[in-house]
């Protein structure tokens, strides 16, 4: 069988994993907690990946028989994302799910519906019942990692309840205002004043504030690179990452991108893995419990853009930041890793290609299957197939991918969990159950704290 260059370099996104294992502090290493019964949680959402985008990873990456850190991860239910009004759930009505454990329609973003001002999902005292707002006033750390805009609802949602998903300087604002420890993603252009100079790019705010020089004001330090925030001072309490002037990555369809000479991921932006070792080093210091939520939005988006080589690079950025997720966990036991989507976007699918002795790989892909589906190589329609990482006996077989829609759709969902109470996690897990769990966990209740 000839030998076809992936278009995909695998390589580097799994070496980057050993690099990011070995680098969480010696004093997150030593510290423990007195409580027994309570502990920290990393939830990570991989946004709009399924079984089925995680099974053409592992047969890119590792192999067939071999074994992702999200295969690593030993407690597993059914996941089912149903809302209010919708059996699919949206990205900003998932997420508010996660954040509140109470279903919500379509269009809600941190309420109860989005279009009903002023329906905030409120305790008795009227505060905020997002689990990240009790784990902050419960004197937790609370951090946010996102890799593409900072109002994007996978993150945002947790933090900063707004009328609509499309009010990012509003959001922007409330992140900066909500007492995080950790705020790291991008869309620098909603933290500056309209056409003022940033980093990546002017600012668009219509308001006139200067979120970044708010930010510092309130005692966090900025970055605006990868570099910098590697080189962030072992002491630092508090950060604000802005790593493009949008999203890190340029979710377009491959061909789009291939004509434009446009890459798929920002220039000197840090990975998901880097950005969620770095928060773990500030968030998991001393015996400080803590909430950090991860969410890698280019899953997601190239998912919706049917681009299949954008999907899985991303995936393999998600597996390292699982990585760094599970290397803490052998350091601070009290921790639940916990992770799923809350829909599958774009119906990813592989199809392998059956290589009988003496057949060819063939050089090129056609552009649609027979019922009509999409279908991608590794740079998009009619180029060649994925080459997968050798099986157990060596052989590197090609696959395809083929597409069900331009959106989100149901099914195929899983929980995955290790840790701390882990083994709550099987059987099926509607998506309310999620948040319950990280309750659990971080207060000893799964409605959260009374007082």
């Amino acid at each position: 069988m000839p030998r076809i260059r992936s278009f995909i370099r695998v390589r580097p996104v799994h070496a980057a994993i050993a690099a990011l294992l070995t680098g969480i502090t010696a004093a997150a290493a030593a510290a423990t907690t007195a409580s027994t019964d309570r502990g920290s949680v990393i939830f990570i959402h991989p946004d709009g990946a399924s079984a089925a985008t995680w099974a053409a990873g592992r047969a890119l990456f590792v192999g067939p028989d071999g074994d992702l850190q999200w295969d690593l991860l030993p407690h597993v239910a059914v996941y089912r994302g149903h809302m209010a009004d919708s059996l699919t759930a949206t990205s900003n009505g998932g997420a508010t799910t996660h954040a509140f454990g109470v279903k919500v329609a379509s269009d809600a973003y941190g309420r109860t519906v989005a279009g009903e001002r002023g329906r905030d999902i409120v305790d008795e005292r009227g505060r905020s019942r997002s689990v990240a707002a009790q784990a902050i006033r419960a004197g937790l750390g609370v951090g946010l990692v996102q890799t593409g805009i900072s109002s994007e609802p996978g993150t945002g949602c947790f933090l900063a309840p707004a009328d609509s998903r499309g009010d990012h300087e509003a959001i922007v604002a409330r992140l900066i205002e909500s007492g995080a420890d950790v705020l790291l993603g991008a869309g620098e252009r909603y933290f500056r004043p309209q056409d003022a100079a940033g980093v990546h790019g002017p600012g668009v705010r219509t308001d006139g504030r200067d979120l970044v020089a708010e930010a510092r004001a309130r005692g966090y330090a900025v970055v605006f690179t990868r570099q910098e925030l590697l080189a962030l001072p072992a002491d630092t309490t508090r950060v604000l990452g802005l790593f493009a002037h949008g999203h890190t990555f340029n979710a377009r369809p491959e061909e789009v991108l291939r004509a434009a000479g446009t890459p798929r991921w920002a220039p000197g932006a840090p990975t998901v893995a880097e950005m969620t070792d770095a928060a773990l080093r500030i968030l998991a210091r001393g015996d400080r419990r803590f909430l950090l939520v991860v969410e890698e939005e280019a899953t997601d988006n190239f998912g919706n853009a049917n681009n299949a080589a954008g999907v899985l690079e991303a995936l393999g950025r998600a597996d390292a930041a699982i990585g760094v997720a599970r290397k803490l966990l052998t350091e601070r036991p009290d921790t639940l890793i916990l992770t799923c989507a809350d829909s599958d976007a774009g119906g990813l699918r592989m199809r392998g290609l059956a290589m009988p002795p003496g057949a060819e790989v063939p050089a090129t892909l056609p552009e649609r299957d027979p019922n009509g589906a999409p279908i991608d190589g590794v740079d998009g329609a009619g180029t060649a197939p994925f080459i997968a990482a050798p099986d157990r006996a060596g052989r590197r077989l090609p696959f395809l991918v083929s597409w069900a829609a331009r959106d989100d759709v149901s099914g195929g969902v899983l929980v995955r969990a290790e840790g701390m109470m882990a083994d709550r996690v099987r059987g099926s897990m509607d998506n309310t159950e999620v948040t319950g769990l990280m309750r659990q966990v971080l207060f000893g209740d799964p409605e959260g704290p009374t007082d």
